[in-house]
C-alpha cells in the first residue's frame, strides 16, 4: 500500500477481532494482526505493537469486549474476567487515556457485552473528530503568530498510527501542509526504538509532506541555530497544573525552545488530561527493558554486564509549554492558564 497515511485506519473492530497494525515491523512491513484474547491485547500494548496515549484508549476500550467474549468462550469465572481487564488497564502506567477508557467502559459490563462495545465504539469515533479539531486549533494558532511557511520540529509519533486517524501534533502538521503554510518537519529519531525515524518519517513519505530526520542529539542545535520555528509534541499524561509527560526527549525540545524563545506547544485531547494528578513529580514514569537501549536490531552494542537507564517518558513542567493545544482550545500553560482551572468545571 502506497496511499496517504489519511486513508489507513491503524485499528479497527472486525465484529470477531481487533485488527490493529503491527507498528514493530514499520516501515518494513505494514501487516495487521488480529486481537482475539486479553493476554493479546496485553503483549500487543507492552511490546508497542499498538502504542501512542489515544490508541492505547481505544486498545484498551475494545480490550473490555474482548476479555468479556473471551470469558464467555472458556468459562471463566468472574474472578479470572476482573483480573483480565486489570491487566489491560495497567499495561502501560504512564498513558493515562488507557486507563481512562477501561474505566469508562467497564461500568457498563454489568449491562452486557453490546454495551460496552457501544460505548468502546464511540471513543474510536470520537477519535478522528477531535484529532481534526486538534489540528485546526493549532495551525490556527501558530498562523497568527507565524507569517511564514512554517518549520516544525516534532518528536515521537503523534500521528495517524498513534490514534485512530490523522493525529495529534502531527495532525497540526497535516494541517498546516493542507494550508500551504508548511515549509519543513525536523524528525527527531527518538531513542531508543526510533518511532520517530521508523512512523513518523513513514507517515510524512506518504502524506508528501517535506521532512528531514535527525538524531535526538541534534535537536538543541537545530533549534537554536534559527532553523525552527515552533516545537509540537505529544502528550501521554497532563498533569492539572499543566506539566507533560511524553516520550522520553521531549523535555530536550521544551528547554532549548524556551532558550531560543520560540514556541513549544504540547497536543492532546483533553482525555490525556488527569486532573487527579496535581503535578509532575506525581506521574509515574515507565521503565523499561534494557535491551532497548543496549541492544540495536537485535545485536548488542554495549559490553557484556553493562546496565541500562532505560525510562519511556519525561515531565516537561507546564512554564516551558507555551501551549496546549486540545479539541476545546489552545491553553497557555506557561502564562498560568492550567488545565484545572479550564477544564475542571
Amino acid at each position: 500500500m502506497t496511499g496517504p497515511v489519511g486513508d489507513l485506519r491503524p485499528i479497527a473492530w472486525t465484529g470477531a477481532a481487533l485488527r490493529v497494525i503491527d507498528q514493530t515491523l514499520l516501515p518494513g512491513r505494514l501487516e495487521y494482526i488480529d486481537l482475539t484474547t486479553a493476554d493479546a491485547v496485553v503483549d500487543a500494548i507492552r511490546r508497542l505493537a499498538v502504542r501512542g496515549a489515544p490508541q492505547l484508549g481505544a486498545v484498551g476500550a475494545v480490550g473490555v469486549v474482548i476479555a468479556m467474549d473471551e470469558a464467555a468462550r472458556e468459562g471463566w469465572p468472574q474472578a479470572r474476567l476482573d483480573a483480565a481487564v486489570d491487566a489491560i488497564r495497567s499495561a502501560r502506567p504512564t498513558a493515562v487515556n488507557l486507563a481512562w477508557a477501561v474505566d469508562r467502559v467497564r461500568p457498563l459490563m454489568t449491562r452486557g457485552r453490546e454495551a460496552v462495545l457501544a460505548a468502546a465504539l464511540e471513543i474510536i469515533e470520537a477519535d478522528e473528530r477531535v484529532n481534526h479539531a486538534i489540528g485546526a486549533y493549532g495551525a490556527d494558532w501558530i498562523q497568527a503568530r507565524i507569517d511564514h511557511p512554517v518549520r516544525v520540529i516534532t518528536h515521537c509519533n503523534t500521528g495517524a498510527l498513534a490514534m485512530v486517524a490523522w493525529g495529534t501534533a502531527l495532525g497540526i502538521v497535516r494541517e498546516l501542509h493542507a494550508r500551504a503554510a508548511l515549509e519543513m518537519v525536523y524528525v527527531d529519531e527518538t531513542r531508543p526504538l526510533l518511532q520517530g525515524a521508523r512512523l513518523t518519517a513513514w507517515e510524512l513519505q506518504r502524506d508528501g509532506i517535506p521532512y528531514r530526520v535527525q538524531a535526538d542529539g541534534a535537536a538543541a542545535s537545530t533549534i537554536l541555530r534559527g532553523l525552527v520555528d515552533v516545537a509540537i509534541f505529544g502528550a501521554d499524561r497532563i498533569a492539572a497544573n499543566g506539566d507533560v509527560a511524553n516520550k522520553i526527549g521531549s523535555l530536550g525540545l521544551a528547554l532549548a525552545c524556551r532558550e531560543a524563545g520560540i514556541p513549544c506547544l504540547s497536543a492532546a485531547p483533553v482525555s490525556t488530561v488527569d486532573l487527579s494528578t496535581a503535578s509532575g513529580d506525581d506521574i509515574e514514569i515507565e521503565l523499561r527493558g534494557d535491551e532497548e537501549v543496549l541492544a540495536f536490531g537485535g545485536v548488542r552494542v554495549a559490553p557484556a554486564g553493562a546496565r541500562a537507564f532505560n525510562p519511556a517518558f519525561d515531565v516537561t513542567p507546564a512554564r516551558f509549554i507555551t501551549g496546549l493545544v486540545t479539541e476545546v482550545g489552545v491553553l497557555a500553560v506557561s502564562d498560568g492558564e492550567t488545565p484545572a482551572r479550564r477544564l475542571g468545571g
